[in-house]
Formats: structure tokens, sequence, C-alpha cells
């Protein structure tokens, strides 16, 4: 019903923002990446936004691009993970990282986030299979199989996710598995 919101944003409260729409103030919960990335308070802003209606509550969730809001319109689809739970997916990870997760069927990413546990997160790799599309996220290819290897190996080595990412966007493209291993290994040890 409500699918976009432009005004000022009145007040900044994590995960809630307040955005005034020509004197009408409205709640809106944002996930953190879109937070971090709104402007001070008095500055003008607009947010996609996706509009839930329960027997208790009428809920606006607001979203920075496209590609949030449609992340989380597919997380809400699947039973048992609600609006809560799909912002906090989406404030533990990117819509990218969410995309790559799920192409390369990495649960333990999932995991991190809090109120996410095993079953739940391989029921979020089933269903969300196919449906972040390749515009959002990694396509599936060889090179990809390679990368998701290396990815893995650093991963069981103890590097964080986000010494593994950068240490993967170094390598070339067509890099193989061992090398691509050894390579990210010595970029990492500097």
């Amino acid at each position: 019903m409500i699918g976009k919101l432009t005004g000022t944003l009145s007040d900044k409260n994590p995960p809630q923002v307040l955005v005034d729409c020509n004197g009408v103030g409205y709640e809106v919960h944002v996930p953190m990446s879109t937070f971090y990335n709104l402007p001070e308070v008095g500055a003008r802003v607009s947010l996609l936004t996706h509009f839930v209606v329960r027997e208790d509550a009428q809920i606006l969730y607001g979203f920075e691009n496209a590609h949030e809001r449609e992340a989380f319109r597919q997380l809400i689809k699947i039973s048992g993970v609600g609006p809560r739970t799909a912002l906090s997916v989406l404030s533990g990870m990117s819509v990218t990282e969410l995309s790559q997760a799920v192409t390369m069927q990495e649960s333990g990413r999932l995991i991190k986030v809090p109120g996410i546990g095993k079953k739940t997160a391989e029921r979020l790799l089933l269903e969300l299979k196919g449906k972040l599309g390749p515009d959002i996220g990694v396509s599936a290819s060889v090179a990809h199989d390679a990368q998701a290897d290396i990815l893995q190996a650093l991963l069981a080595l103890g590097y964080s996710d986000k010494e593994a990412a950068v240490s993967l966007k170094a390598l070339p493209a067509d890099v193989g598995v061992s090398d691509g291993i050894k390579m990210a290994l010595k970029a990492l040890a500097r």
C-alpha cells in the first residue's frame, strides 16, 4: 500500500527512524545497512517501503534500494521467517553477501546472524536458491565454484568472512583452487 516515503528525517533511533512527510511522521523500521547510510537528522530522505499489517500492529519497513526491499520480501515469504528476522538478516549481512551465501550454500555465514539457527539457515538456503537474481548477487559458474572452494578453505583456516572476501577479490578470475589458496594466503600474510 505504501511503497515509498520521501520527506525530512526527524529522528534516528536504531532500528527505527521517523520520516516527516508534510506534517505526518511515519515510524519506519530499517536494516542497519540502510541506517548507516542515512543522512543527518533534518535532511531530506527517500526510502522504499514494505507495509505489514498484522492483527495487533501496522508496521512500515524501509530500505535504501530496491535490491534490499526485494531480498526482504523474499525472506518473509519463507515459513518461520517474519519481518523482524528478515530485518535481522539484512542488518547482519548485505544483499550481495546473502546472495553469495545462498549461491554457495554456506549456512555458516547465516548462522552468525542473531536469531538464525542451523535449521533456519538451512531452510533459508533451500528456499532462496534461485530467487535472488544474478543482478543482485553472484551468478553460479565454474569460476565461482573455484572461488567458493577457496573461500571455504580460508574460512576453515580461521580467517573471517571479510578477510576471505577481500583476498578473493585480489585473485584473477580464472585461478585454480590450489593456486588461489596459495595466492590468498600470501596476500593475507602481508
